[in-house]
């Protein structure tokens, strides 16, 4: 397995033992973990920028700027989730509440792929 930098939306001040943030775009900071081998290397924590001009496409650039290849999400809309396929990034639905838990799904092969059909639909809101 080649190394992968996985991005997990979370609740201040991030990390493995933070909790996971229910709606990626409006989370606080994005805890990136990089994986090799079932193995965790390294992990960093990101600000979230200003959820406004852009709006959830925003993150998504910010994201492939720092090396995104996968983000574990509990949710996400429609026009995102096509702005992260664009770019390269495999969507995860997740598990457990913690980053850490979602980053075990992962490592376990136990995550899915995000379809259309589990896209929020804010217009419903």
């Amino acid at each position: 397995m080649s190394e992968v930098r996985v991005a997990v939306p979370s609740i201040r001040p991030g990390g493995l033992t933070a909790k996971r943030s229910g709606h990626f775009g409006r989370c606080d900071v994005f805890t990136l973990v990089d994986v090799k081998d079932s193995e965790i290397l390294n992990t960093q924590v990101i600000k979230n920028v200003e959820h406004s001009e852009g709006g959830c496409l925003i993150p998504v650039k910010m994201l492939a700027e720092y090396g995104v290849n996968a983000i574990v999400v509990s949710g996400m809309g429609m026009r995102p989730l096509a702005g992260f396929r664009e770019a390269g990034i495999e969507v995860l639905i997740g598990c457990g509440t913690t980053v850490q838990e979602a980053i075990d799904g992962f490592i376990s092969g136990r995550l899915e792929s995000m379809s259309e059909q589990d896209t929020c639909d804010w217009s419903l809101k």
